[in-house]
């Protein structure tokens, strides 16, 4: 466990088969921000929180920069190294995912939640479909992993 249980959800919910599929199939797809995908999941999950747009937009305020600046452009370089030089990549990959934690660091002070009783998967679902007006069959499957968790 660390410091910041969004992080430990988040590791969890990813190692699930088919979790990565569906998220970055709404990353790439969708330009959702995975980070703040499985930050609404877990607010309705695990913290039985339901977000408003206006604060999810907030939330996602405070951590855009960061995003926009250090982990798209690790992204581009991991995905560009992967096909030319095996340990360049390996170090992108690892630097992208340390840069992903100080992000859901950032999310998670940022939300002001934290874990308590009563969440369930409606309230991740209305979360996270604020993050996709008009729905996807990849947040459709990714919600199915969720309810088999």
């Amino acid at each position: 466990m660390s410091a910041n249980p969004f992080w430990d959800f988040s590791l969890a919910v990813y190692g699930r088969p088919g979790v990565p599929a569906c998220c970055l199939a709404l990353q790439d797809r969708r330009g959702v921000d995975v980070n703040l995908l499985l930050f609404a999941a877990w607010a309705g999950l695990e913290c039985a929180v339901r977000l408003s747009a206006e604060e999810l937009a907030r939330i996602d305020g405070a951590v855009a920069g960061w995003r926009e600046e250090v982990v798209r452009p690790l992204r581009v370089l991991r995905r560009r190294a992967k096909a030319e030089d095996d340990a360049f990549y390996r170090r992108m990959k690892a630097a992208e995912l340390e840069a992903e934690r100080v992000q859901q660091d950032r999310l998670f002070a940022a939300g002001g939640v934290g874990p308590r009783p009563g969440g369930g998967l409606p309230l991740a679902a209305a979360n996270m479909a604020l993050l996709l007006p008009g729905g996807d069959p990849a947040l459709e499957a990714l919600l199915g992993v969720l309810e088999r968790g």
